[in-house]
């Protein structure tokens, strides 16, 4: 299951992922916001982000106007590992050699085509397992 939040300036892509979401039978909890109407999006980052390091989803998806801010939030809450994607490649890649556990991404910067695409690719792509990318998050996860 996926947890997914934005602030408004991620609404509407918000809209169109969990449209993709319930087309393709993904299940998902959207924790807000729910409108277009200004609010702060460290609440739904880290509302996102503390239910997918608790266990109770399997990945996150987070979204605001750049992704900066809340990608920034979202890895505040140990245990996650949340990746800023603004394109197919390194959504593969964050989950190929990063395990990552949160998608961020810009409502103002990734259209919805792009959108949905780079929510595929994080969503189909396992962890490598490859043993330096194990040592590597696992330093990570030490600091």
């Amino acid at each position: 299951m996926i947890a997914i939040g934005s602030d408004h300036g991620g609404f509407e892509l918000k809209e169109v992922v969990t449209a993709h979401l319930q087309e393709k039978g993904i299940a998902y909890k959207d924790f807000g916001c729910y409108g277009k109407d200004s609010c702060d999006y460290p609440i739904f980052g880290r509302a996102v982000a503390e239910a997918v390091a608790a266990g109770e989803y399997e990945k996150g998806i987070v979204i605001c106007t750049t992704g900066i801010g809340i990608s920034i939030t979202a890895n505040k809450i140990k245990g996650v590992r949340c990746a800023l994607c603004s394109d197919t490649l390194t959504a593969q890649m964050t989950r190929l050699h990063n395990d990552a556990n949160v998608l961020a991404m810009g409502g103002g910067i990734v259209g919805p085509n792009l959108g949905v695409s780079i929510v595929d690719a994080f969503l189909q792509t396992e962890f490598s397992e490859e043993e330096k990318h194990v040592r590597r998050i696992s330093l990570i996860e030490q600091q």
